[in-house]
C-alpha cells in the first residue's frame, strides 16, 4: 500500500491513460486491491460520446438573456466591434473621485456605479476616455446633477444600465443659456449606449455629435425632457448609428433628431406620451434632417404628433411601423439604405414592442459585468485576476469553446464569479491539466482550484489528462476540481479524471461549505467524489470507470465529514453507471484524513440507479477505520446493482424527510441554488 494525504492507495500496475473530450485514449490495467497480477489494457473510448447532454434548447439564451447580451449590435458591432473597457481590470465606485479617476485614466476599466452619485458643481461633467465600461450595479445605479462626456478622439466606451437625472433648472424648459445633457459626444467612435434611463436633463438626455461614427443607442428609456436625442451639428456627413427598443415617454422634440448621418437606423422604438403636443413645429417624433438616410423599421407611435419626417434634402424610408392616434407628417421618400447591407438583426413584431419595451428598456437588475475569455482576456486566470478582491457584485467570466491547458485557480478573496462555457455543450469547452498529486499534493494537483465563496460554473469540463500509467509514482491521485469555498454551484458540468477526480472540501474540518452539482457527469475510479463538504449531487451521471479487476475496481466516495456536521454527500435522482464486471465497485468508504477521529463519513444515495458493478456489500474500511462506524446510507435505490441486505443500511422514510436537497444545503442562510 501507498499513502498520500491520509487515504490509503492501491499498489499500481500498468495503468491507462484518461480519455477526455480532446480525444485522449484509454489503456488500463490495474490489479485488485491487494493483489499483484497485471490485467489486459483497455480498447480505446471516447467519454465526449458518453456524456449525456443536456438538450440544447435548455442551453440557448432565453429571450431575456438574449436582450439582455454584453456584446453590442448594430453599427457599434462593425469595423473591430465595441468592447468598452472589457480588457481591463473591474472597479466598483460610490463617489465622484473615484467616478471621474477611473473614467478619465488612460487604461481600461470596467467601472461599476453602485448607488447614487450626485455631481457636484451642478451640472459639471465627468470625462470619459476611451477603452472604459460605465455599468450600473444592479438597477440603482445614478448619476444626479452631472453629465458624461466623451471629448474628441475617444472610442471604445460602452456605458449601460444607468440613471441618468435631473440636471435640468426648475423654469428652464429651453436650456438656452445651459449645456448639460446627461452623455454628450463629440467626434468618437464605437460606442454603446444601452439600457439606461434619461430623465429631466437640461438640454439633451443624449447628444452625438460632430461626425461621431460607429454608435448603437438599444433598450434606453427617455423621459420628462424637451431637447431629448440629437445627432449632427456638422455639415459632414459621416455617422452611422443603430437606434432600437428605446422608449420616448413624456419628451417633447428629438426624438431622435438625426442631421446629416450617412446612415441612421430606427427600429422597434416606442414613441408615446408627447410633452406639449399643441405646438405645431418642435413637438415631433424621428426627423430626418439634413442629407441624413434614415430607415424606420417596425417601431410603435401612440399619441404622437409628427410621427415621422424628413427634410426635402433628407431621405427617410419607413416600413412596417404601427401608428395610433397620430397627426401631422409622416413623410416617406428616397431609398436610403438596406440596414441589412451592414448587418444582421432581429426584427420584432410593431404590435409586440410596446411590451418589449416596457420590460426591457432602462437599467435592469440582471445586466452584470461579463469578461470574454479569449477575447477580452488571453486566459481564464488573466479574467479571474481582473476581478477585484472582495468582489460583491457578480461578475461573468464568458469562455469560448476550445480546450484550455492551464491551471486555474479562483482565490478566497474574489467571490462572486460565474465560470461559464458559451460553447453548444459542455464538451466543447474543456479546462484540462495533467499534474498528479506528487508533484504539490492533493492541492497542487488540481486543474481547476475554488477557494472562493459564491462561485458557479456551468457548461464547461474540468479534466485532469495525467496518465498514471507512464511513470512509476508513489501516488496517482490527479483532481480535475478542488473546492473549498461555500456556496458553489455546478450546472452542466463534466469532471474527467481517474483517482480523486473531484474533492469537495472546506478551509478545515469543522467549518462548512456547501456545494450543489446538477445535470452534471462525473467519472473515476478510485474516491474520485470525496472530501468534507456538504455536497449533493443531483440529476447527474456518475461512471465508474473499470480498472481491469474483476474483483475491485475502486470507490465511488470517500467523504470525511465533520461529525459536527450531520449533512456530507448525498446522490440523488442520478445515475451511475459502469462498465465494470459486475460485483468489483463500491459505493464508498470512509475518509480520516491523517487518522482525524472527528472526521466521521456521511453519504446517502436515494432514488439512484446502481449498476450491476456495485458490490452487494458497497461500504468497506479505510485506513484502520470501519464503515459501520461511518454514516452511510441508501434510500429508495434501484436498477440491477441495488439490493437490501445486512451490509447496506437502508434509510427509513422519516430519516428521509430529513434528509433532502434542501436539507443539505440551505443552512443558517437559506441558501437554495435547486430552486432557480
Amino acid at each position: 500500500m501507498t499513502h498520500l494525504h491520509g487515504k490509503r492507495l492501491p499498489s499500481l500496475g500498468p495503468g491507462r491513460v484518461l480519455a477526455t473530450v480532446v480525444g485522449l485514449v484509454a489503456a488500463l490495467a490495474l490489479g485488485a486491491i491487494g493483489e499483484a497480477r497485471a490485467v489486459p489494457a483497455f480498447q480505446p473510448r471516447t467519454v465526449a460520446a458518453e456524456q449525456p447532454r443536456t438538450p440544447a434548447a435548455e442551453q440557448r439564451p432565453t429571450v431575456a438573456a438574449d436582450r439582455l447580451t454584453d456584446r453590442p449590435h448594430g453599427f457599434a458591432s462593425l469595423d473591430g466591434g465595441t468592447t468598452g473597457g472589457a480588457a481591463g481590470k473591474v472597479v466598483t465606485v460610490t463617489d465622484q473621485a473615484a467616478l471621474a479617476t477611473y473614467a478619465a485614466a488612460e487604461e481600461p476599466y470596467v467601472i461599476r456605479v453602485a448607488g447614487s452619485i450626485a455631481v457636484e458643481p451642478f451640472g459639471s461633467d465627468i470625462v470619459v476616455a476611451s477603452d472604459k465600461t460605465i455599468i450600473g450595479v444592479g438597477d440603482t445605479g445614478e448619476i444626479v446633477h452631472g453629465e458624461l462626456h466623451l471629448n474628441p478622439g475617444t472610442h471604445n466606451v460602452i456605458i449601460r444600465n444607468l440613471t441618468i437625472r435631473d440636471s435640468a433648472i426648475a423654469g428652464n424648459w429651453d436650456c438656452k443659456d445651459t449645456d448639460f445633457d446627461g452623455i454628450q459626444m463629440d467626434t468618437v467612435h464605437h460606442v454603446w449606449v444601452d439600457h439606461n434611463r434619461f430623465s429631466n436633463i437640461c438640454d439633451g438626455q443624449l447628444d452625438v455629435r460632430k461626425d461621431s461614427e460607429y454608435v448603437t443607442v438599444s433598450y434606453n428609456r427617455f423621459e420628462n425632457n424637451n431637447k431629448t436625442f440629437g445627432l449632427g451639428w456638422t455639415t459632414n456627413v459621416k455617422t452611422q448609428i443603430t437606434i432600437d427598443h428605446n422608449w420616448f415617454a413624456h419628451t417633447k422634440q428629438r426624438n431622435p433628431s438625426v442631421d446629416n448621418a450617412a446612415y441612421a437606423h430606427l427600429y422597434n422604438n416606442y414613441l408615446t406620451a408627447q410633452v406639449d403636443p399643441g405646438d405645431p413645429v418642435w413637438t415631433y417624433g424621428n426627423w430626418s434632417r439634413g442629407r441624413t438616410k434614415m430607415v424606420i423599421e417596425n417601431s410603435y407611435y401612440q399619441d404622437v404628433q409628427h410621427p415621422y419626417q424628413a427634410d426635402a434634402t433628407a431621405e427617410l424610408v419607413q416600413r412596417g411601423s404601427i401608428l395610433k392616434n397620430t397627426t401631422g407628417r409622416h413623410d416617406e421618400w428616397g431609398t436610403a439604405f438596406d440596414p441589412r447591407d451592414f448587418y444582421a438583426y432581429r426584427l420584432d413584431p410593431a404590435a409586440a414592442v410596446p411590451a418589449l419595451v416596457r420590460r426591457f428598456s432602462g437599467p435592469q437588475q440582471r445586466i452584470g459585468v461579463t469578461l470574454h475569455v479569449p477575447g477580452d482576456h488571453p486566459t481564464v486566470q488573466a479574467a479571474v485576476d481582473a476581478v477585484p478582491d472582495q468582489n460583491s457584485e457578480p461578475v461573468t467570466i464568458a469562455v469560448a469553446p476550445g480546450t484550455y491547458r492551464a491551471k486555474v485557480l479562483i482565490p478566497a478573496t474574489k467571490p462572486n464569479i460565474v465560470l461559464e462555457g458559451t460553447g453548444h455543450d459542455r464538451s466543447d469547452t474543456v479546462i484540462v491539466h495533467d499534474t498528479p498529486a506528487e508533484y504539490g499534493g492533493s492541492t497542487g494537483s488540481a486543474t481547476v482550484r475554488i477557494a472562493a465563496n459564491d462561485v458557479t460554473a456551468r457548461h464547461l469540463t474540468f479534466s485532469n489528462d495525467f496518465d498514471e500509467a507512464a511513470v512509476e509514482l508513489k501516488g496517482e491521485q490527479a483532481l480535475a476540481m478542488k473546492t473549498t469555498g461555500d456556496r458553489i454551484v455546478f450546472e452542466d458540468t463534466a469532471f474527467l479524471g481517474n483517482q480523486d477526480t473531484l474533492m469537495t472540501d472546506s478551509p478545515k474540518l469543522d467549518v462548512i461549505s456547501r456545494v450543489y452539482i446538477r445535470d452534471s457527469y462525473i467519472e473515476g475510479d478510485v474516491d474520485f467524489v470525496y472530501g468534507r463538504a456538504t455536497t449533493v449531487v443531483e440529476r447527474s451521471v456518475i461512471r465508474a470507470l473499470s480498472r481491469g479487476s474483476a474483483t475491485n475496481n475502486g470507490y465511488i466516495t470517500a467523504a470525511s465529514t465533520w461529525t459536527g456536521n450531520p449533512y456530507g454527500f448525498l446522490i440523488t435522482r442520478s445515475r451511475i453507471v459502469s462498465d465494470a464486471p459486475a460485483g468489483s465497485f463500491h459505493l464508498g468508504r470512509p475518509w480520516h484524513p491523517g487518522g482525524e477521529p472527528e472526521a466521521v463519513a456521511q453519504v446517502l444515495i436515494r432514488d439512484t440507479a446502481l449498476p450491476a458493478a456495485i458490490k452487494s456489500s458497497p461500504w468497506t474500511d479505510m485506513g484502520g477505520f470501519s464503515w459501520q462506524d461511518a454514516r452511510f446510507a441508501e434510500y429508495r435505490t434501484y436498477g440491477p446493482g441495488a439490493a437490501v441486505t445486512a451490509d447496506r443500511p437502508q434509510m427509513s422514510p422519516s430519516e428521509a424527510a430529513s434528509h433532502t436537497v434542501a436539507d443539505y444545503l440551505e443552512g443558517t442562510d437559506g441558501w437554495a441554488p435547486y430552486a432557480r
